[in-house]
């Protein structure tokens, strides 16, 4: 485990100008940039009909990342003793020492503050007030509180996570609007199957620092239940959307065979012993959000 002191220790002098830039790249979660670019551009097709501007798609993803990595870094403050428990993250930068905390939190909450602004003066003011409100709640309502202290975490918490194909709708619309909302509810009942998949395998360490997620509090058999529940609710809202938002033969096929797999790996983390099966579920799922979205645009510019 690391100690406190290392959790406090500066970031040490003469370090490399690149190593540090890795480092609080690392802040902002990268991975969770690429769900925003995989879930916002497809969204801002799909609103206008074809390929919006070119700009706007810029100025929008921009934003987006703002916020997004902003939320990270600021997580990654407050999880910071919690890191240093876990396996999977005591190599971050903060509980490693290459980053003080209070230099991550300041990064943060820098870049969240600077999306709403950039979002308000180039995009729209929705979109600015939907990308602020899910930083903050990503990280005073989820990384602050609900990790902490309800088994509905990851789900609660997912609703952070989901807006970024509203927040795209709205830049292209200025309005919410019914397919909107379908996205966001595809992203946010896609994240607990997802993530639940890699709780599984990690909840040895998720019980040694405190955090009751599902399968710590209710176990193995009831969060692999849930997984199978909510990849079936996921593979519906695909196929609802599709409807709603007069998609073609393309998007459905994708929709119907890639919800029947994602459904069928999650019958198979219910099946099978242990953890075996949970590592292709986490990356299957990963796969389906993405050949989802896609479908959306190839749908929507080649048959239009």
């Amino acid at each position: 485990m690391h100690s406190q002191a290392k959790l406090g220790a500066a970031a040490q002098p003469g370090r490399p100008l690149a190593a540090l830039a890795r480092d609080y790249v690392t802040l902002t979660k990268p991975s969770i940039i690429l769900l925003l670019l995989i879930t916002t551009v497809p969204a801002m097709v799909l609103a206008t009909g074809g390929w919006p501007s070119s700009w706007l798609v810029a100025a929008t993803l921009i934003g987006g990342v703002l916020a997004a990595g902003g939320a990270g870094a600021v997580n990654m403050y407050i999880d910071r003793e919690v890191d240093a428990i876990m396996r999977r993250t005591r190599s971050r930068p903060i509980p490693r020492g290459s980053v003080e905390p209070r230099h991550a939190l300041v990064f943060g909450v820098a870049m969240g503050a600077a999306s709403g602004v950039w979002l308000a003066l180039t995009v729209n003011l929705i979109s600015a007030t939907l990308a602020v409100g899910a930083f903050l709640f990503y990280t005073l309502v989820y990384s602050a509180y609900l990790k902490r202290t309800t088994v509905h975490n990851t789900v609660l918490g997912g609703a952070a996570g989901a807006l970024p194909p509203l927040i795209g709708w709205t830049a292209a619309t200025g309005s919410v609007g019914l397919e909107g909302v379908l996205l966001f509810l595809i992203v946010f009942y896609w994240q607990p199957p997802h993530f639940w998949a890699l709780a599984l395998a990690l909840v040895d360490d998720y019980r040694a620092a405190g955090i009751p997620m599902l399968p710590v509090v209710r176990g193995e058999r009831e969060t692999k239940r849930q997984i199978v529940l909510y990849a079936i609710l996921t593979a519906a809202l695909s196929l609802i959307f599709g409807a709603v938002a007069g998609l073609n033969l393309l998007y459905l096929a994708v929709a119907l065979a890639g919800g029947v797999g994602f459904v069928a790996f999650a019958v198979r983390v219910y099946r099978a012993p242990g953890v075996t099966a949970t590592g292709a579920m986490f990356r299957y799922s990963t796969s389906y959000l993405a050949m989802l979205f896609a479908s959306m645009v190839a749908d929507r510019l080649l048959l239009g």
